[in-house]
């Protein structure tokens, strides 16, 4: 196995774990404090940290498999990572503004950059196991 097919399966890893850590905390500590609005784009950024977590394993486990796919699944897999942290990152923070006492204006911006991140992360997995 391929080092970066172990560096995706390791950090899909550790964001399925944090998923569950900031899933848990937003049900437990945080569901009281926001509003419906705000608890739903929580959830919604914990739903696609997970989905593009098991993107990232997945990734891991299609490098072996796929070596001449490489350097698409390292790409790939950059634009999941980064796409994970703006999409669900900036989810998290303009949720939690309220609570936080913060104001970022330019948070509402970022979401979609991230979301274009893992769409991107989508089509150069598919690149890679299309390469012969």
């Amino acid at each position: 196995m391929s080092p970066s097919s172990r560096f995706h399966i390791l950090f899909g890893l550790s964001f399925a774990c944090l998923g569950v850590v900031i899933g848990a905390f937003a049900a437990h500590g945080l569901k009281p404090l926001l509003s419906l609005k705000e608890v739903n784009n929580f959830e919604t950024g914990v739903k696609y940290q997970f989905y593009h977590a098991f993107a990232l394993i997945v990734l891991g486990l299609l490098g072996a498999h796929f070596p001449k796919g490489d350097k698409s699944f390292k790409l790939a897999g950059f634009l999941f990572f980064i796409g994970i942290i703006l999409f669900s990152g900036s989810l998290y923070l303009l949720s939690t503004q309220s609570i936080l006492n913060i104001s970022i204006p330019f948070l509402g911006p970022i979401t979609p950059i991230g979301g274009s991140l893992l769409i991107f992360g989508w089509l150069f997995t598919a690149l890679g196991v299309l390469k012969k």
